[in-house]
């Protein structure tokens, strides 16, 4: 495609990341050296902006400010859930584009945001109207395929990894109080978040010592005679569990009236829960007291603990599909390709959107341990370089109780 003159739209959705505003600075600042792009604009809570007319002229933001975006939580543009179904809501959008001679459009998302992306690119092949479309990865999930990991996922595992090691802490030191805590941790089918609790762990007491993935079929008995075992040796349990667990019938565990939004998917957070089930499960049959973790959005929001290698990412990951639109390329997810050998590196590549909209990358078998309750040396290679800083290395004492006379 020859390189248009033209305006560019930008979006965020879905749920935020740590690092999701540095993606859209990496836009903004690309964006500013390209010539052909001559304004920029930003939809208001995402592709419902769009159909709303509601933008941000973006064009002359300042550079100190872009710069500013990069550690800012949350999505500065405001996000939304909203699924394109109907015609006219299509019709509205073209209609939007052409007004506004737009040529440009990047939407920063998971899943459902690709799906956006990859409907709006056809959409204007069909109508012959010329315009590059760009997605660029936002997940905690991680669950994006062909992308080796997705900017976002990065930052919130070392929350979550800091999360785990330290509440752990506390939960071994009040064991005489508490017996069992589970954190409950976000993930509706993929389990990469909660895999993540365990990068901290160095030894047999540290937490987690059990973890639970929504990619292994969760059973209650099992579970029971899991946390029994961890019990009578330690004393204490400390549990990382996936929102998403199912029972053999596909069931949410915890979750079973959870209503559902547009895109099919259940609300978790809307439930009770599998932590809160699972406690009193603990609390009836093995008369073992139990706390519930849960952090819910707090998950994503923590820009101020983001990964800087997650930070970098995202940045660059906006700057691509920038880039990509300079050589004339559309329909494309920006992806994040690591390179064989010891040193973790990556390079910036591209995948169709057909290949990656509503499509989940679940953790692989050789990540989960054989018995379903914990996770590999393979998946701690795999993620420990997405962190960023290694996790503290925290003081244990050498020595050993012992009874006064």
């Amino acid at each position: 495609m020859p390189i248009l003159q033209g305006n560019l739209l930008i979006g965020q959705s879905g749920g935020p990341t740590p690092v999701i505003n540095a993606s859209l600075a990496g836009v903004l600042s690309e964006a500013k050296k390209m010539q052909e792009i001559e304004k920029i604009y930003g939809m208001r809570n995402g592709i419902e902006g769009a159909l709303n007319k509601e933008v941000y002229d973006l064009t002359q933001e300042p550079e100190d400010l872009i710069e500013k975006l990069i550690y800012t939580p949350a999505s500065a543009l405001g996000s939304c859930r909203h699924k394109l179904s109907k015609d006219e809501e299509f019709e509205q959008l073209l209609e939007l584009f052409k007004a506004n001679n737009i040529r440009y459009f990047v939407y920063i998302g998971g899943n459902d945001s690709m799906d956006t992306c990859h409907k709006i690119s056809k959409l204007a092949q069909e109508r012959n109207y010329d315009m590059q479309v760009v997605g660029v990865p936002k997940t905690i999930d991680n669950d994006l395929p062909v992308t080796d990991h997705c900017p976002g996922f990065g930052s919130a595992a070392r929350f979550v990894a800091l999360s785990t090691i330290e509440s752990g802490r506390d939960l071994e030191a009040m064991k005489t109080f508490d017996d069992v805590a589970i954190f409950e941790i976000m993930g509706r089918h993929a389990g990469w978040l909660t895999a993540a609790s365990a990068l901290g762990k160095k030894c047999e007491e540290d937490a987690p010592h059990l973890v639970y993935l929504p990619e292994r079929v969760f059973d209650e008995a099992q579970f029971l005679a899991d946390v029994k075992a961890v019990y009578d040796k330690l004393g204490y349990v400390y549990v990382a569990l996936s929102e998403g667990v199912s029972d053999k019938d596909g069931e949410f565990i915890g979750a079973k009236d959870a209503v559902t939004d547009a895109f099919g998917h259940k609300a978790i957070s809307l439930s009770e829960g599998p932590g809160a089930y699972l406690a009193k499960l603990i609390s009836n049959k093995l008369g073992i007291k139990t706390r519930v973790n849960r952090p819910g959005t707090i998950q994503r929001a923590m820009a101020s603990l983001a990964s800087k290698t997650d930070v970098d990412e995202a940045f660059r990951a906006g700057q691509a599909a920038v880039k990509y639109f300079s050589q004339g390329i559309t329909d494309v997810m920006v992806t994040l390709d690591r390179l064989p050998g010891v040193q973790y590196k990556i390079e910036i590549g591209k995948a169709p959107l057909e290949k990656v909209a509503n499509v989940e990358n679940l953790m692989p078998v050789h990540f989960i341990n054989e018995t379903g309750n914990f996770v590999t040396k393979e998946f701690y290679d795999y993620c420990l370089p997405l962190i960023g800083e290694p996790i503290p290395d925290y003081a244990r004492l050498a020595s050993k109780a012992i009874k006064l006379k």
